[in-house]
């Protein structure tokens, strides 16, 4: 239940930014998103690892 919630979320977000960087196409904008997503991406996938 806890990783379909995680997947879920980080959906989300990757819906959410991608709805803000469509309305304000900025090139900075888009860096600060990728560096976004790329670090919740990492957090998800640390967070499903077996320890």
């Amino acid at each position: 239940m806890n990783r379909l919630m995680a997947i879920a979320a980080f959906i989300v977000l990757v819906a959410f930014l991608s709805i803000l960087l469509i309305h304000v196409p900025r090139l900075d904008l888009a860096a600060v998103i990728g560096v976004t997503v790329l670090l919740a991406g990492w957090d998800v996938y640390t967070g499903f690892r077996r320890r």
